[in-house]
């Protein structure tokens, strides 16, 4: 096999191991990778704006927006605009968004973390270019990710609006 072909092979683990993790995750508490982690971000603070939350889970604003969207038709954020300041607009978790969390598992990359940070720093720097630079040679910079392994559409957000618009349009 030629090394590209074992690089592919590495890769593809690496998203079939998100893959499963995400399956297993939304079976166990209906909720993707991303919203767990905002809702995680939402319970470790008090209040937060959405612009708050998405440099927090380093994500989009707009992205973070959607995804508090659909927790709020859930019921597991509420929104509340500010006393002191109305045009801010804070997100806090509901009762049953923190009964969620008590049962959620835990996340696939902290067992990452936890073997990653016992690396020496000259072998986390070596990751992290090689990495880096698979990323730029998928011409994958530009896209709008997380330190949180989820999986699905690269596009979603754009499907989403997409999708919202003609559902505003039909209205």
């Amino acid at each position: 096999m030629n090394q590209y072909e074992d690089v592919l092979v590495a890769l593809r683990r690496i998203i079939r191991a998100t893959d499963l993790h995400s399956k297993q995750l939304s079976k166990t508490t209906g909720l993707t990778a991303p919203q767990l982690m905002i809702l995680q971000t939402l319970r470790n603070f008090d209040e937060l704006t959405v612009g708050e939350v998405a440099r927090k889970v380093n994500l989009s604003q707009a992205t973070v927006t959607t995804i508090i969207d659909r927790l709020e038709r859930r019921n597991y954020v509420k929104r509340e605009r500010s006393q002191k300041d109305k045009r801010k607009v804070y997100v806090y978790l509901t009762d049953e968004a923190h009964e969620s969390l008590i049962d959620a598992p835990k996340p696939l990359q902290e067992s990452f973390i936890n073997q990653f940070q016992d690396l020496h720093d000259w072998e986390q720097s070596m990751i992290l270019a090689a990495l880096e630079r698979v990323a730029h040679m998928m011409d994958a910079q530009h896209i709008d990710a997380s330190p949180v392994l989820d999986v699905g559409p690269l596009d979603r957000n754009i499907s989403n609006k997409t999708d919202n618009a003609k559902n505003s349009g039909d209205q």
